[in-house]
């Protein structure tokens, strides 16, 4: 077993600019932790190190990294971004996997590798499995974004021959100012919120606020490896959700967007995203003596808005 972390400590960082690692960034000194954000520019601060995610050698300077006590891996295109044309699949998954497994092979050949790896990973590895509730211990589904996530997770794991303990963060969709919610809010605002499809599909989400301190638990809890649901322990369902947020915000949600437009209009970004259902609890984190702040979504959409 790796020891335990010992605080204050130094975590390198990809995905830094975005909303997760952004977040994190400005969290960690209150943790005592010192974070090395790794940038695609020219470094602009001392703590900054360049790297390029798609190059078997991504760092220029490997020796900046043997102090390093943690990884927190995020790196990967937007998977909301763009319509999933064959050209932007294959973005998605080689922006997660390939970058993933160059990361490791570097970590690998540290004179002091860190003791932990932090590495992103979804939900949507489970794939639509409609009622089920799934777990940690439950099977893969089918689908790109389950592929694509079996092919990341099992990238970071090798990070394990170097005897780092390994974490796969499977996030659910997270509810914060920025982000999904920030784009949903102006049509439910003008009483044009609408349920996706019938509404049925489960949605798996947590707050950024409860997702932070999930992230500096693991970090401090040793005993905690493999995949962690990033979820609140309560999901709903669409409808439930539409429902919420249209209280949340006192106006009318009553307007469905029919499936078949949404296939249309986004295609398998619909189908695997916006129409799955995925029912997912927490399981790991709860059995680690984790606390959510907004275990059901009424209580996380009113501290958000």
């Amino acid at each position: 077993m790796t020891p335990p972390f010992d605080f204050p400590g130094r975590v390198l960082l990809s995905g830094a600019s975005g909303v997760i690692g952004s977040s994190f960034v400005r969290a960690a000194p209150s943790h005592r932790i010192h974070t090395f954000p790794l940038v695609r520019r020219k470094p602009l601060k001392e703590n900054e190190i360049e790297w390029n995610p798609q190059s078997s050698d991504p760092v220029a300077d490997p020796s900046r990294l043997e102090a390093i006590d943690a990884v927190l891996h995020l790196s990967g295109a937007n998977v909301a971004a763009h319509r999933w044309t064959k050209q932007y699949r294959e973005e998605i998954f080689h922006s997660r996997v390939d970058s993933t497994r160059h990361l490791v092979r570097l970590l690998q050949t540290l004179k002091n590798p860190p003791r932990l790896l932090l590495c992103a990973s979804a939900t949507g590895l489970y794939g639509s499995r409609g009622e089920e509730i799934l777990n940690e211990d439950s099977a893969p589904g089918h689908g790109f974004l389950a592929e694509t996530c079996q092919a990341w997770e099992a990238a970071a794991h090798e990070a394990r021959q170097a005897g780092i303990r390994v974490v796969s963060l499977r996030f659910g969709i997270v509810l914060a100012h920025d982000g999904a919610l920030a784009k949903m809010l102006p049509a439910f605002r003008l009483g044009l919120g609408a349920r996706l499809g019938n509404g049925r599909q489960w949605m798996s989400w947590i707050t950024l606020t409860d997702l932070l301190s999930a992230l500096f638990h693991i970090l401090r809890d040793d005993s905690i490896a493999g995949p962690v649901n990033l979820t609140a322990p309560q999901p709903v369902t669409n409808a439930e959700f539409t429902r919420a947020l249209g209280r949340a915000l006192h106006r009318p949600a009553i307007l469905a967007a029919p499936a078949f437009a949404l296939r249309l209009a986004l295609g398998g970004m619909a189908e695997e995203g916006l129409l799955a259902s995925t029912r997912v609890l927490p399981a790991r984190l709860l059995r680690a003596g984790f606390t959510f702040e907004a275990p059901d979504i009424a209580t996380a959409l009113a501290d958000l808005l």
